[in-house]
């Protein structure tokens, strides 16, 4: 898959991403005005091929088929006391899911994923609450050679 395929791709998921926030912070616009913790954030997301002292290594945006293992970083923000949950998806069909209860202002979590080298394809994963609210997703390809 060229570069400009996959920035096209992960683009169309972000905006998707934004539009669908945007749409549904209209629909609850009385229950975020009342949220106690309103700037809970997440600061950062990105998938690496290695954590040390808890800090992603590098930041992947497509592996090579070989790779068989990855990981999923975030650095979340005013979240004590709520339970994320990474929800790692393979060409749309729900993997696996994680759960991380957060109990400080600043939480850094990871997940890790087995990657099989025939198994080339779009992975996401989707950083989401206990009521099931997206905060963020982010995407990968597998299985890119030649490159």
């Amino acid at each position: 898959m060229s570069d400009n395929l996959l920035r096209n791709c992960a683009m169309q998921a972000f905006c998707a991403l934004q539009l669908f926030q945007l749409h549904a912070v209209d629909l609850r616009a009385d229950e975020l005005r009342q949220s106690p913790v309103p700037d809970a954030i997440v600061a950062r997301a990105q998938f690496t091929t290695e954590i040390v002292n808890r800090e992603p290594v590098d930041q992947v945006v497509k592996l090579d088929s070989q790779v068989t293992r990855v990981f999923f970083f975030t650095d979340l923000r005013n979240l004590q006391g709520r339970t994320i949950i990474h929800r790692w998806e393979f060409e749309g069909e729900v993997v696996s899911e994680v759960e991380f209860n957060v109990a400080g202002p600043r939480w850094r979590v990871y997940s890790a994923k087995s990657l099989n080298p025939g198994e080339s394809g779009k992975w996401t994963v989707f950083v989401i609450d206990e009521s099931g609210w997206p905060l963020h997703a982010s995407i990968f390809e597998h299985g890119v050679t030649g490159e």
